[in-house]
């Protein structure tokens, strides 16, 4: 549906306008763009690529929008950025990111949708490398850069063009656009808190869970319990009463193994991942792809390939005995998870947190502090810089000092560092052989070069 449209991606560099705009540009659409962080030259490696890749970059001065384009933009973006006005002065027709990905996704027979709080860019990334293992062609809208897919000429893989007949994609509810897809197989891998009220999501995910012909439903998750009473509903998870059950999980140095049960038959899964929760994901993602037409028995042999999604739990390096690690937990649930996984295995962790707002630390800083109070151990270190900030009117009244209180409140060990380069030192200056250090948050491609920072200095 893109062929000879022509689109002009305003933040084109986000992680979910970058593959949006990869899928329209193979799918023969013309596609040009702007972003703040390339006119702030941050990641010019990225905004080379793409330009490699034949995608024309303006600056965000107002000079890239042109007559006859559709703008591709967020809707919480102003009409007095540059772009946007220029844009609204030409009379151009608006689509929010959303409104683009679920027109091409509701145009798939085959559409794949994975919702949920957390998990949803590796569960996508597992069912598209499922799919893709078992000869479907799938094409894959994701988050994050799915590691299967990188190579040669392809270092930021966050999109898989494959087929129209297959579209796999996460959905989101943090703004509500998932009342906008109409699944063939709708995955909740989970329901807490994150954006919106639990009520809130539990109306969203049940509409989303509805509306598709398979729903595949966390049998382990106490939130979504309201979901299970469905027709259409099939499980997953440790919990006995799942149509896709996993028994007998098992962490290991370089991953986890674990048993899943299915139709009778019990296969013995192996994952290039840590945790109980990618043993979840890979259950959630077994029983999609089955949804969808693979076998178990493909699910089950395409994983153990599975080489995992940039920042998610993604080991940078090992020097002199310690470990840097780079990760995207940034909310309540899924900090939980990482330090979950974590604390599998012996070592003592140092954990580098920027948090990706400051909206979220309103919204949820309370739940945050709690959950790294409880995931860490006698030991282990929290080092908290400021929140993100690239600019605008953003209400900065409750910082990264309030977080780092709560956390001591709840019997944790933490300090709050204003730059990311004093955290840097002082994890550097506190780091022994035997240590992990991981580099946790959202919304900023610098962190991982950051951790890399770290990495080379321990060297």
């Amino acid at each position: 549906m893109a062929e000879n449209k022509s689109y002009f991606f305003c933040g084109i560099g986000g992680s979910g306008m970058l593959p949006l705009a990869m899928i329209v540009a193979a799918r023969g659409a013309a596609v040009s763009g702007s972003d703040r962080s390339r006119d702030q030259g941050r990641t010019p490696e990225k905004f080379a690529w793409l330009e490699g890749q034949g995608i024309v970059f303006y600056p965000q001065d107002g000079s890239g929008p042109k007559a006859g384009q559709i703008l591709v933009a967020s809707a919480a973006i102003e009409d007095s950025v540059p772009d946007i006005a220029a844009a609204n002065a030409l009379g151009l027709p608006r689509m929010t990111r959303a409104d683009l990905n679920a027109a091409l996704f509701n145009a798939a027979d085959g559409a794949v949708g994975v919702g949920g709080t957390s998990g949803k860019s590796t569960v996508t990334g597992m069912i598209g490398w499922i799919l893709e293992s078992a000869g479907k062609r799938p094409t894959v809208m994701n988050g994050a850069v799915m590691r299967n897919f990188t190579g040669d000429g392809r270092p930021f893989a966050s999109a898989l063009v494959g087929d129209d007949a297959f579209y796999v994609s996460e959905v989101d509810e943090s703004d509500g656009s998932i009342a906008l897809y109409a699944p063939d197989v709708a995955v909740v891998t989970n329901i807490s808190l994150d954006h919106k009220s639990l009520a809130e999501l539990h109306q969203l995910f049940g509409d989303f869970a509805t509306k598709a012909r398979v729903a595949v439903v966390n049998a382990d998750d106490t939130e979504s319990a309201p979901l299970l009473s469905g027709q259409n509903v099939v499980t997953f998870g440790f919990h006995d009463s799942a149509t896709v059950r996993g028994s007998d999980f098992e962490a290991l140095p370089d991953g986890c193994r674990f048993a899943v049960h299915a139709g009778g038959t019990a296969y013995q899964v192996k994952l290039r991942m840590p945790g109980r929760h990618n043993a979840a994901n890979a259950l959630a993602a077994i029983a999609a792809a089955r949804a969808a037409g693979a076998t178990v028995a493909q699910a089950v042999e395409a994983l153990a390939d599975f080489a995992g999604l940039a920042r998610r739990y993604e080991v940078l390096g090992q020097a002199n005995g310690i470990t840097v690690i780079d990760d995207f937990a940034h909310n309540p649930d899924k900090v939980a998870a990482t330090l979950a996984a974590v604390a599998e295995l012996p070592g003592r962790a140092l954990l580098f947190f920027q948090p990706h707002g400051y909206g979220p630390l309103r919204q949820m800083g309370k739940e945050l502090a709690a959950s790294f109070a409880a995931g860490m151990r006698d030991g282990d270190k929290l080092y908290v810089c400021d929140p993100v900030y690239f600019g605008g009117t953003v209400d900065r009244s409750i910082g990264s000092e309030a977080l780092v209180a709560d956390v001591v409140a709840g019997g944790a060990d933490a300090v709050h560092l204003t730059t990311r380069a004093n955290c840097g030192a002082a994890i550097l200056d506190e780091a022994r052989p035997g240590d992990r250090i991981l580099i946790l948050g959202a919304r900023d491609d610098t962190l991982t070069e950051f951790g890399r920072k770290l990495l080379a200095k321990l060297g």
